[in-house]
This record gives structure tokens, C-alpha cells and sequence, in this order.
């Protein structure tokens, strides 16, 4: 059997604060990052898993869960009221932690298909994707969805089966509905042993050993392993092991052994077995990303050409996130460090203007609480406090100019006009929606027939109209009122033509924060009425 996921991790390097010289030490310094995002179909326990994954690798002492009991507290990565309240990610968080000599930047996303837009700006940012599987209900639509960004993206992903320990679908009807219904060839690293709602440990594939898992009060701390030889988990589980070993050895038959260049090239997935809540296969998992996920590696630029690890400092913004520290209103960059390495402090370029721009306040980022960062590598994310210059898709640089892709938007879906509740408060109510719109909460698109006082929100899905609502009363001091609006299909547009999209009935010309003309319309069938008066190719889709 293969043994790739016993390879030995990378090195450690010296702790603290120092200057790296020469491009081997900048290459093994990326060489020991691992940058991954947390991707599911929302419920399958993703933030579960990300507090899960922390716990093991000591980043924190105890683990929470989304819908904490008594005195156990909610999970590290969904820190905003409206996450608390409802019981699902909204915003995606950052986690950084070391982990058997490998510095891990784990990216927690949101779930919830209304904030695709997010969980997209953090699939460019990392360099693999654990895919998160509930064994109850399979392969489900956004999980599909997620996929395909990452498949488009060319983000190899790794598949962990969840909630074993609840009742579920049979093991090989899963690896049955990731081969047809995604196309994704699975090759188990480890296989349950016990069904659904029965689960005992796993079976290592690489060595045929059982581990065997025993669960903590609660799930709030790591659960007991063991492991054992075939001949002493047979002896101790009889049928229930060799039924296991007899489902693996079919799979294994077929094919299905791990291929390391299958994985990187996303045509095939790792799948590891256990259950989040439990604590059980999360230390296999980690193992897995140190031993098999890709390091970072050289990044296209905006031309297509690939900028090496060991180049002058580069990075790009993929969020921008406000109201973290409610003592300081302050507002913080995301920003994935692609090559050189970061020194705060430093003067880097701003691409899009060609401007300097200081790094003195840079943060590491661990959800909700933030230190002083010193340095940082390629994988790495960067927290620049205050970048009020930046936007979503900016690119810093040292030395050699570079600019990577900027990150689309998605066309949205629903749109309302928003304004202000409270007649005294327009100052904050501009002020509110123009953030709101440059952190990527919203699209925020205006026009001359209705005025700066009655910008359009628009939005993938309606909850996120729900948060734009409740971050202008909370955080602005700035409660709004929102009028939805009849429009379902937006196009971008050439500004010669708006004036001819404004006179037709069902639909309206407005312009996006970024300069974009847009044009919206009640229904396809609208559309396809405008545009017969426009000339041909006026109307394009916007993206996705």
C-alpha cells in the first residue's frame, strides 16, 4: 500500500522574528506553509472542524461548538452576533497555527449559498480545499457548487466524510455519488469501521492498522486513539472489522489507491472518515494536509506569468472585514502574501495606484483576536489595519512590479434600495453603505433617477441583505429601510446604451461602486425584449 501519509513533515524553523537570506531559505520557509479553506454545504459541521482542527493542533485548550450548551462557548471562527445567533458562518475567518513543524493558515468559510461571493474570494487565496461531507445526506447542491469553483479554480481538495457517528448513508454509496455526481475520483486514506451511527475508529489504509477512537465529555477535548494491528482488531471487533477490511479491499480493487499526482491535478480526492463533534479522524486529517496538500507555489500574474515564492514581496487583498474590534471601529485587509517574504514595517507599492504604502500596523489573525505580526511568508495571511486605500482584488508589491488577477464579482439576484431610517443620520448612512459595499457585503449601485440617498443594494442571496441591515444599526449607528425591487437578472452594459435600458418598462440602468454600467431586468424574458433594441453584444453576463 502506499505510504505517503507517513512521509516525514517538514522541519521547523527557528522561532520568532527573522530575516531570511537567499532563495532556498525563502523557498523552505513557503515549503512548510500549509494554506487550505474549509469549504460545505452549510450544516455538514465546517466550523465545527476548523475549532476541531485548532484543538488538535494545541491552538486552543478546549473546543466550542456552534450551538454551545452551558458553559461551553461557540466556535473561535464565528465571532459576529448574527453567526452566534443564527448558528451558521456569515463571513469567512482566519486561523494560523503551528503544527508539527508546519505553520497552518486555515481559512474558515460560510456555508450558506447567499454568501457564495465570500467563500469564492477565499478559494483564490489558498492553495487546497477540505471538502466537508455529511454522512446523513451526501453530496448536496452547494457542496457541489463549491466544487466546481474549486475544479475551475484548480484547487485540489480533500474530502472528510462527517458525523459518522450519526446514522447515515452506507461508505460505499458515498465514494459511489463522489465518482458520479462530481466526477471526482475518491481514494480513501482511511475507511470506518462500524456503519453510520456505529463508529468504532478507522482502518489506516496505508498500514491496515485500526485506530480505535474513545470520546471525551462533550467532544470539548481531543478524543482518545489507539492503535492496533489487524489481528488485534479482528480479535476484538470480529465481523464488524473484517466487513470494514472486505469494503476497503473492493475499493482498493478498483483502483481507488492514492495517486499524489491524481490529487494535485483535481481529478481525484483524499477521503478521510470521523466526526468533528467527537474530535475522531481530526488528528488524521491534519496529518494529511502536512503530509499531502501543496505547499504554495508560483502564482500567475495578471499576464498569465507565474511569479516564484522566492521573488521580492508580493501579495493580494481577497477580504476586507470591519467591526472586529468594536472598541476601534477599525477596519481590516486580508491580504495572502504570494512571494518574498513580509517585514512590518516595510514600504510596499500599491499596483492599482502606484502609490506607497506603509505595513506598521500588520496583524496575524486567529478569528476574532489579533497580535502584532513581525514577518510572514508565502501562504501567509497579512491583517493590515486601517487599509482604507484598499479594495478587494488590490495587489501590494516590493521591488518588481506585479499585478495579480483581480477577483470578479458574482451577477447578482436581488436587489433593493436602501434609506436611511433616521433623517439626522445621513453622514453615517453614506458612510455605512459605502464600506458595506467595498468589504464585498453588497454591490451598491446608484443612478441619477434616483439620487446618492437611494442606492440599489444588490445580492446574491437575501441574507445578505440581513446582515447589510444589521451592520448599518449596529456598527454605523445607521438603521435603514429596505424597498425590494422586481429585478432578477442583471448584465453588464456599455454607458452609450443605458439611456435606451432606462426607457424600457422591467428594467433599469444603474452604475456598481467600481465604475461598472449595469443593467437589470424583471426576468429573462425581459431582457430578451431590451436587447433586441440594443446592438448586438451590449449585454454580457457579469460573472458566474
Amino acid at each position: 500500500m502506499d505510504t505517503t501519509l507517513h512521509a516525514t513533515p517538514p522541519a521547523a524553523a527557528p522561532a520568532g522574528p527573522h530575516a531570511v537570506s537567499g532563495d532556498s531559505a525563502l523557498a523552505a520557509e513557503a515549503a512548510r506553509r500549509r494554506t487550505f479553506a474549509v469549504i460545505s454545504h452549510p450544516d455538514a459541521g465546517k466550523s465545527t472542524l476548523t475549532e476541531a482542527l485548532a484543538l488538535h493542533a494545541h491552538a486552543i485548550g478546549e473546543a466550542g461548538a456552534v450551538h454551545g450548551k452551558g458553559n461551553r462557548r461557540g466556535v473561535v471562527s464565528d465571532w459576529m452576533d448574527m453567526e452566534k445567533d443564527r448558528g451558521i458562518s456569515i463571513t469567512s475567518a482566519v486561523l494560523q497555527f503551528a503544527y508539527d513543524g508546519t505553520v497552518v493558515n486555515l481559512l474558515d468559510t460560510p456555508g450558506h449559498a447567499d454568501f457564495s461571493e465570500d467563500t469564492y474570494r477565499v478559494l483564490a487565496a489558498v492553495d487546497a480545499a477540505v471538502m466537508l461531507v455529511d454522512a446523513a445526506k451526501g453530496i448536496e447542491p452547494q457542496t457541489f457548487k463549491l466544487f466546481e469553483v474549486c475544479r475551475a479554480r484548480g484547487v485540489p481538495v480533500i474530502t472528510v466524510v462527517n458525523k459518522w457517528d450519526r446514522p447515515g448513508l452506507d461508505a460505499l454509496a458515498i465514494m459511489d455519488e463522489l465518482s458520479t455526481r462530481i466526477d471526482l475520483h475518491p481514494m480513501p486514506l482511511t475507511w470506518p469501521v462500524g456503519v453510520a451511527g456505529d463508529f468504532h475508529g478507522v482502518l489506516d489504509c496505508a498500514t491496515g492498522d485500526f485506530v480505535q477512537f474513545t470520546r471525551t465529555p462533550g467532544g470539548a477535548t481531543e478524543a482518545l486513539a489507539k492503535r492496533m494491528s489487524a489481528a488485534e482488531a479482528e480479535r476484538l471487533l470480529g465481523s464488524v472489522w473484517t466487513d470494514a477490511v472486505e469494503e476497503y479491499d473492493l475499493l482498493r480493487s478498483s483502483g481507488h489507491d492514492y495517486d499524489h499526482e491524481l490529487f494535485l491535478s483535481g481529478a481525484a480526492s483524499p477521503v478521510l472518515f470521523g466526526s468533528a463533534v467527537l474530535n475522531f479522524g481530526v488528528r488524521q486529517l491534519l496529518d494529511t494536509l502536512v503530509t499531502l496538500a501543496p505547499a504554495p507555489g508560483a502564482r500567475p500574474d495578471q499576464a498569465g506569468t507565474p511569479r516564484p515564492v522566492t521573488a521580492p514581496f508580493s501579495g493580494f487583498v481577497f477580504k476586507i472585514q470591519a467591526g472586529m474590534d468594536r472598541a476601534h471601529r477599525d477596519r481590516l485587509a486580508f491580504v495572502r502574501v504570494c512571494s518574498g517574504q513580509f517585514t512590518r514595517g516595510m514600504v510596499v507599492t500599491h499596483a492599482q495606484t502606484g502609490r506607497p504604502f506603509a505595513t506598521k500596523y500588520a496583524q496575524s489573525v486567529f478569528g476574532r483576536d489579533r497580535s502584532t505580526l513581525d514577518e510572514a511568508f508565502p501562504g501567509d495571511v497579512i491583517g493590515l489595519v486601517n487599509a482604507n486605500a484598499l479594495r478587494v482584488g488590490d495587489t501590494l508589491f516590493a521591488e518588481e512590479k506585479v499585478a495579480f488577477p483581480r477577483i470578479p464579482l458574482f451577477a447578482p439576484e436581488h436587489f433593493a434600495v436602501a434609506r436611511a431610517a433616521v433623517t439626522g443620520k445621513q453622514k453615517q448612512f453614506r458612510r455605512g453603505i459605502e464600506q458595506l459595499g467595498e468589504e464585498g457585503v453588497v454591490q451598491v449601485l446608484t443612478s441619477d433617477r434616483r439620487g446618492a440617498q437611494a442606492p440599489v443594494l444588490a445580492a446574491v442571496g437575501p441574507m445578505q441583505f440581513d446582515v447589510a441591515k444589521h451592520r448599518m444599526e449596529h456598527e454605523f449607528g445607521a438603521p435603514i429601510r429596505l424597498e425590494t425591487l422586481g429585478y432578477s437578472v442583471a448584465r453588464a452594459v456599455p454607458a452609450a446604451v443605458t439611456s435606451i435600458v432606462d426607457s424600457r418598462p422591467g428594467a433599469e440602468a444603474l452604475v456598481r461602486e467600481d465604475g461598472m454600467h449595469v443593467a437589470v431586468f424583471a426576468d429573462k424574458w425581459r431582457l430578451a425584449s431590451v436587447e433586441k433594441d440594443l446592438p448586438p453584444g451590449s449585454l454580457t453576463p457579469i460573472f458566474g
